[in-house]
């Protein structure tokens, strides 16, 4: 069936609401329709999940969508069946369900009601599913969290490398779309050729999120710190933030001493049990709790496009990981701020968390760190930092003040003679 211009401006209105579509969407969902492998690059709320929901709902067959975390999965399930009538719209098969109920999804993917189903690739990899789907209507394959695939990205994970395989053995002719917040160039080949994309059509949109502001605060020790962001949060009440931290002890050491101060939060690490977290997201959502302490396994998919601060207590292990948790911020288009807390001492531990690594791990994290101490330590703007990273090129003049570096220039001196003095010192 071949989809028109027109097909897709009514579809978006009828399924989802829209009058209209942001950036490339409406040029990405056409590319899907028309069966070509596509690969999109687009900022934390960018649009992305509709580039895949909407030709989903459109073409004949179910779409699968391959997704990293059981949390992410359930979050986007909901919010597709928010915007339907029927629950069985879209499900998931991951291990959090039992054989009755992975049965009970199996039977509505051959009754046709189901057009989107979430799985985790390890489930993917089973051959039983692998025959299901042999049998099934595949509309085509999204790669969610594409970076995944990547050794140089900043969250590899092996069972991303098979995906090709799996769909492979699925069907040779299954179109892909990949889908990404966060991919450097080299991250981008990477997911390219092992996906085996031949021509792909690639959107890329600009990484730059003009309503972030960036700002980095020393720490000079852990109460500083704490009492820094406290102050921080009491400007800023009653509304929503997400504390990021290296530790699941952090979380809850942190959350504890924010409530003590009158600040509804709450702490999210992986240590919690799935009930727990959801109602940590729950809470989050529905503005029982301001503010989030939580590790990086929280955010993902997280549907609150009001989230108007996002801090880092800890630096985080990349600017790969930064760019992505900060995304979570100002979804709304207003203003998000985005303070993080730099000190050496924290990169030491890390450094010394490292030394049992297997050494090309330990290379490629090291490389990671080092990009993250010059982001921290520059004194040019850090929008144009974090955009040429990412292979894009930026005029700071047009910052309009929206990082530290550009609101608050540090004062440039002259120190020919003391470099001179200290060259001749070293040539002796």
């Amino acid at each position: 069936m071949v989809f028109t211009d027109q097909d897709i401006t009514t579809a978006i209105k009828t399924y989802f609401g829209f009058e209209s579509f942001k950036g490339d969407q409406k040029k990405i969902v056409k590319s899907v329709l028309d069966k070509k492998n596509t690969f999109v690059i687009m900022p934390t709320g960018g649009g992305k999940s509709l580039c895949y929901q909407l030709p989903a709902m459109m073409m004949e067959g179910t779409a699968i969508i391959i997704s990293p975390l059981i949390a992410l999965m359930k979050n986007q399930v909901d919010s597709i069946r928010g915007y339907s009538q029927e629950d069985n719209i879209a499900s998931f098969l991951n291990s959090s369900l039992n054989k009755t109920q992975m049965n009970e999804v199996k039977n509505e993917i051959v009754s046709g009601r189901t057009k989107m189903l979430f799985i985790a690739p390890e489930t993917l990899t089973k051959d039983e599913n692998i025959e299901f789907f042999q049998k099934t209507n595949i509309s085509f394959v999204a790669v969610d969290e594409a970076h995944c695939i990547s050794e140089w990205g900043h969250d590899f994970r092996p069972e991303y490398r098979r995906i090709r395989t799996m769909i492979s053995a699925i069907g040779e002719d299954i179109p892909i779309i990949a889908l990404t917040a966060t991919a450097t160039p080299k991250v981008q080949s990477d997911i390219v050729k092992s996906l085996e994309m031949n021509d792909p059509n690639i959107f890329i949109s600009s990484f730059n999120r003009d309503n972030l502001y960036y700002e980095i605060r020393p720490k000079v020790n852990k109460d500083h710190a704490v009492k820094s962001i406290i102050q921080f949060i009491k400007t800023s009440k009653g509304k929503s933030g997400i504390i990021y931290v290296q530790s699941r002890k952090s979380t809850e050491e942190i959350a504890k001493v924010l409530t003590v101060n009158g600040i509804k939060a709450s702490a999210y690490h992986a240590g919690l049990d799935a009930k727990t977290r959801t109602q940590v997201q729950d809470d989050f959502l529905m503005e029982e709790v301001e503010v989030i302490v939580a590790t990086i396994a929280f955010g993902m998919g997280i549907d609150k496009p009001d989230v108007r601060f996002v801090i880092h207590y800890d630096i985080p292990k990349s600017i790969e990981n930064y760019y992505q948790e900060t995304g979570r911020g100002g979804r709304d288009g207003l203003k998000g701020d985005c303070l993080a807390f730099y000190s050496y001492k924290d990169i030491l531990k890390l450094e010394k968390f490292l030394r049992d690594k297997p050494v090309a791990e330990r290379e490629l994290s090291a490389q990671l760190m080092d990009e993250v101490i010059a982001y921290a330590e520059t004194n040019t703007c850090r929008r144009k930092f974090l955009l040429h990273y990412f292979g894009e090129e930026y005029d700071d003049s047009k910052c309009s003040n929206m990082c530290d570096n550009c609101k608050f220039p540090k004062k440039k001196e002259e120190v020919m003679n003391e470099m001179k003095l200290a060259l001749k010192v070293v040539q002796q």
